[in-house]
């Protein structure tokens, strides 16, 4: 199965370095804001969902774009074979 990606690199690595940008001007929770919108890989959207549950992940405000891509609809109430 070949990985889906919802964000290029380039535009995450972007999204890093303004990120960084913003934390030395002390904004660090616009931040954090923009680093949540970085896609999630799908490894650890479900370690999240499996350690702070599905509302708290959900309310995070972290992307699920590529876990939702790669994983399928309705991932987050799918039980998964370790």
């Amino acid at each position: 199965m070949k990985y889906i990606e919802t964000m290029s690199l380039a535009d995450k690595l972007a999204v890093g370095v303004r990120c960084i940008e913003l934390e030395k001007q002390g904004k660090y929770e616009e931040a954090e804001k923009l680093h949540h919108t970085v896609p999630l890989p799908p490894y650890l959207a479900r370690l999240y969902r499996d350690y702070i549950g599905k509302d708290e992940l959900l309310k995070s405000g972290w992307n699920l774009s590529e876990a939702e891509a790669n994983l399928g609809p309705g991932w987050l109430d799918k039980k998964f074979s370790r």
